[in-house]
């Protein structure tokens, strides 16, 4: 078994950055799971972004969707693994699975259940979105409960759990 760690926090808040430097303290090969998808003009820049701040010693796997899997055919090249992020993956679960929110939500209890078979560590990055406002619409009460419950079981699953604030990480597990 290999250790979890979760990092979470508001946007622009660090997080990725402190990830990125809690990967960073395991040799290269780095690999990094990344579940965005350029699907507008800021996602592109954002993208250029994170891509910016990783050298060659990172190899980036592009998996919208079937994370678990992903990181298992993947992780035995890399010496940790950073999966950035949850919040994105779930978002693209929510929208592209038939059962929505509960087959999301079943797919996030399956990939946590599987820590425990990992053999290199990971680092996940995820959002802290229901501090604030009740949003106006269903569909985003939906998808601000769902990030809510995912990482609530994926924390309770995970080694080790950060929260970034200000760009400061606080360790609450």
């Amino acid at each position: 078994m290999s250790r979890v760690v979760l990092v979470t926090g508001g946007a622009r808040s660090g997080k990725s950055r402190f990830a990125e430097g809690l990967a960073e303290k395991y040799a290269p090969l780095r690999g990094y799971l990344a579940t965005g998808e350029a699907g507008d003009t800021e996602m592109t820049q954002r993208i250029a972004r994170h891509q910016g701040r990783r050298g060659p010693e990172w190899q980036t796997v592009e998996e919208p969707l079937r994370v678990a899997e992903a990181i298992r055919a993947h992780e035995a090249r890399f010496n940790v693994m950073l999966l950035d992020c949850v919040t994105l993956w779930i978002s693209n679960l929510l929208f592209r699975c038939p059962g929505g929110a509960a087959e999301a939500l079943a797919q996030v209890e399956s990939f946590a259940g599987g820590f425990g078979s990992l053999t290199t560590p990971l680092v996940i990055v995820t959002n802290e979105v229901g501090m604030g406002i009740v949003p106006e619409h269903p569909i985003s009460r939906s998808f601000r409960d769902l990030a809510g419950e995912a990482n609530e079981i994926i924390a309770a699953a995970a080694d080790e759990v950060y929260v970034t604030i200000s760009g400061l990480p606080l360790r609450l597990k």
